[in-house]
């Protein structure tokens, strides 16, 4: 894992020290580029006075050229076609003669920069003292390169500040995260935010939303599971009080030992259903997480010889409607597990309710490139007008009591199939006159 770092340091970091290096390459360039303009310009300079002196000078010249400055001295040496000496500035040491053009030559532990200029009258020689001359240059040099010096530190503080305010919003929000009690799961602000950090607060956003419903749900789970707790354990405790006053009759406390088993019983079932719907509530967080390709028959024998032992007992016809005439695979793309669950609670649900004697179908079918599920009863059915509450939690319809069911069966189910993008549809059974229940799964990926 690396080393945690703070994005505003390192951004001014790279930024300021770019800012830096940029100046001094361009500080460096320019005060190259000044030397050699500046030498450019002295080379100049010879010629033109060279070129001035082509006539000749008149006695009496002045030794120093208009314009001249002190400590810049040009010496001037003129000679005659015949190599006579016609003209000396001052007195120096540079040699009698010199190659025509610009050269350097050393003279008396001095270095000049000399140019020769020749006429068919005369020759002119210009010398200027390189010490003198490489000074000046630099001044000139240095005035070019001072405004790097000035401006770069303004341009620093100019990006840290634009730095520091562009990442504000950034720290406002880590604030705000930070300050936050542990059930406030409000959306973050995201006024001000850049575009590379706004997705990611968005994405936080919906993480709170996710996190507030599954916080929410938890605590209506727990609310329902204390409530519906409470009269099964309030019922035990009596009769467990009646089984203690029945120890002179043995029939009476038989019959209490029954009843105390069967309500025994119906805790375990609550409990395992309430357990089962808190974690396919759990799961929906996770709806794509271990999807596969499904045979739909494979669930159904699954599902039905869960059931089975329980149909039996109560002598009621379970199984396939005709499944001879079934020579299609339907397949779905879901959770194998889940949707064993889904069928087998209809199933369980068709059977508790379905009188002795009686029949539970189940049928797969294609209706518009949809795989169909179906279980119907020959049961009492579900009134229309209690029709759009069989989904609620801990709702029995009419005809249910505490023995029959929890009320959480058909929840699960509702959980289950909106995980997998089904739709269930409830309607009494015209075939077997109870209820039918289908279940309409998305469009089919593959038969054979």
């Amino acid at each position: 894992m690396g080393a945690n770092h703070s994005l505003r340091k390192r951004l001014l970091w790279f930024v300021l020290l770019a800012i830096l290096l940029a100046a001094v390459l361009q500080a460096a360039t320019a005060y190259r580029g000044a030397l050699r303009q500046a030498d450019a310009m002295f080379d100049d300079h010879l010629q033109q006075v060279a070129r001035s002196l082509r006539s000749g000078v008149p006695l009496g010249a002045p030794l120093l050229p208009e314009g001249n400055e002190p400590g810049f001295d040009l010496f001037i040496q003129i000679w005659g076609p015949d190599g006579t000496q016609l003209f000396r500035s001052t007195p120096s040491r540079l040699p009698p003669r010199a190659v025509l053009g610009f050269s350097d030559v050393e003279a008396d532990g001095n270095r000049y920069r000399v140019y020769t200029l020749q006429t068919a009258l005369q020759t002119v020689q210009i010398a200027q003292d390189l010490g003198a001359r490489t000074a000046r240059a630099r001044a000139l040099a240095i005035e070019a390169v001072w405004p790097f010096g000035l401006l770069t530190p303004l341009l620093m503080l100019v990006v840290w500040w634009v730095i520091t305010r562009s990442l504000a919003p950034v720290e406002r929000a880590r604030r705000e995260v930070a300050g936050r009690a542990a059930d406030d799961f409000s959306p973050l602000s995201e006024a001000g935010l850049p575009d590379e950090v706004r997705p990611l607060v968005d994405e936080l956003n919906l993480l709170f939303a996710r996190v507030r419903e599954a916080f929410a749900a938890q605590q209506n789970f727990v609310a329902d599971a204390a409530h519906e707790l409470r009269s099964p354990l309030t019922a035990l405790k009596l009769q467990a009080q009646a089984l203690r006053r029945s120890d002179a009759d043995p029939a009476a406390r038989e019959a209490g030992i029954t009843r105390l088993n069967q309500g025994i019983d119906r805790a375990i079932r609550l409990v395992e259903q309430l357990l089962l719907l808190a974690r396919e509530e759990a799961g929906g967080a996770q709806a794509g997480a271990g999807k596969e390709d499904i045979n739909l028959h494979e669930v159904v024998a699954l599902a039905v010889a869960d059931v089975l032992p329980q149909a039996a007992q109560r002598q009621i016809d379970l199984g396939l409607a005709e499944p001879a005439t079934q020579q299609q695979v339907l397949r779905v793309h879901g959770q194998r597990e889940a949707l064993r669950i889904l069928l087998r609670n209809l199933l369980d649900n068709a059977v508790k309710y379905t009188p002795a004697g009686g029949r539970v179908d189940v049928s797969l079918h294609l209706q518009d490139e949809r795989t169909v599920l179906v279980v119907e009863d020959s049961g009492p059915g579900i009134a229309t007008d209690e029709l759009p509450r069989v989904f609620d939690r801990f709702f029995r319809a009419g005809h249910a009591t505490a023995e029959t069911g929890s009320g959480l069966g058909l929840a699960i189910v509702k959980v289950i199939a909106d995980r997998h993008g089904a739709t269930l549809v409830l309607e009494r059974s015209a075939r077997l006159g109870g209820l039918r229940v289908a279940v309409l799964f998305p469009p089919v990926l593959s038969s054979a």
